[in-house]
């Protein structure tokens, strides 16, 4: 049988790892798993509470909003007036996604369509890439970098593209390089837009996670970002509910619509009882994040540690969930796949190989934050026994 939507698609390259992984543990092995960025933390209990007892109303139990309950859509206005001082229309400016990945992708099937063109990091999460070909658009990639040089090669893009790029897939903290910008960028990311009629689409998952005092803006931050911009903001990461599927669509009000007309056609909302927990977890426990980010600022400063002890000189990432770390020079030529492969193998120790986030990711290989310091420390001491040619 033919698929055609997804006959294009090449074979997942994290899903090797995972395969290695599964093999290892059924020979009995222990994988310590930093491969996949599944939080480990258990969610707040204000909001496994309340999920309890909104569950047992069987009121709760029929289809829900498709654009989210009121109190949620207040709720998240809220949280970002508090977190950022960003001010949000709750009837027309949010909207509920069941999760940043199904929202991104619905997002893009409003936004492009067969022969429009989309501007996107490279490297980048695989939805900011594939969302944007599943609704037929072409992708145009723009070498990421730090600060001025970004934006110089998203000029460079711009020029050399036809037809002109509809949409500006951006994420920062970025996932996987770990990136970090300040408000300043985002004012030239904005001007940038306006000027050329560009929707700049901003996924801000780890908004929360920034380290030794780095707190990450949302581009919603600046002025006239609501006349181009949109941001996707998640529970994830941020309150530890990634089984819940939490998440939102908040800024230009004409494209927050029209997702909200796409997604009237395709559900009806996230499971009632889920949204009133968020509600409740969002207006009381908004202070939760500060405890995640600590645990992860912890786990980053034992992982880095332990690996330039041993020879692997990383750099210390001041955002996100992860340590984007440069295949050590001795290995290199083996490229992130088989290198990636080669450490579940030989240290029982899984990683993400860089080239799953596309060509600009070879040569790395990316840490998820998600084991303890004690398991963090085993798995330096796997990887310094496989890692001989460090010395």
């Amino acid at each position: 049988m033919e698929f055609r939507r997804i006959n294009s698609m090449p074979p997942y390259v994290l899903a090797t790892i995972n395969e290695l992984k599964a093999d290892a543990r059924r020979a009995g092995l222990d994988v310590i798993d930093f491969g996949f960025g599944n939080p480990d933390l258990a969610s707040p209990d204000i909001a496994v509470d309340k999920l309890a007892e909104a569950v047992h109303n069987s009121r709760n139990h029929r289809y829900s909003a498709s654009r989210g309950i009121p109190n949620l859509r207040l709720a998240i206005a809220n949280h970002y007036e508090r977190r950022f001082g960003v001010q949000l229309d709750p009837e027309t400016e949010v909207i509920n996604t069941i999760g940043a990945k199904e929202g991104f992708t619905h997002l893009m099937w409003t936004l492009l369509a067969p022969g429009d063109a989309c501007l996107v990091p490279a490297p980048s999460y695989p939805i900011h890439i594939w969302g944007p070909i599943f609704a037929g658009a072409a992708i145009r990639e723009v070498p990421l970098a730090e600060g001025q040089e970004f934006l110089d090669n998203l000029e460079r893009s711009w020029e050399y593209t036809w037809p002109k790029p509809r949409v500006l897939v951006i994420s920062f903290p970025h996932n996987p390089t770990t990136v970090c910008v300040d408000l300043d960028f985002f004012q030239q990311v904005v001007d940038f837009a306006r000027e050329r009629g560009l929707v700049v689409v901003h996924d801000n998952a780890y908004a929360d996670l920034g380290f030794d005092g780095y707190e990450p803006p949302s581009i919603l931050q600046v002025p006239g970002a609501k006349d181009c911009c949109v941001e996707l903001y998640s529970m994830t990461k941020s309150f530890s509910m990634a089984g819940w599927r939490v998440a939102f669509l908040l800024g230009n009000r004409e494209v927050v619509a029209a997702l909200g007309k796409l997604k009237s056609y395709l559900d009806y909302g996230t499971f009632q009882p889920v949204q009133i927990a968020a509600t409740v977890t969002l207006n009381e426990a908004y202070e939760h994040p500060k405890f995640v980010r600590e645990i992860y600022q912890s786990r980053r400063d034992c992982l880095c540690d332990g690996l330039e002890n041993i020879g692997w000189e990383v750099a210390r990432p001041k955002g996100t969930m992860f340590v984007w770390a440069r295949i050590p020079e001795p290995y290199r030529e083996l490229g992130s796949l088989e290198f990636s492969s080669f450490l579940v193998r030989e240290a029982h120790v899984a990683t993400s190989p860089g080239v799953g986030f596309g060509p600009g990711g070879e040569g790395f290989v990316r840490f998820a934050l998600i084991e303890n310091e004690q398991r963090s420390k085993q798995a330096v001491r796997n990887l310094k026994r496989a890692l001989v040619a460090l010395g």
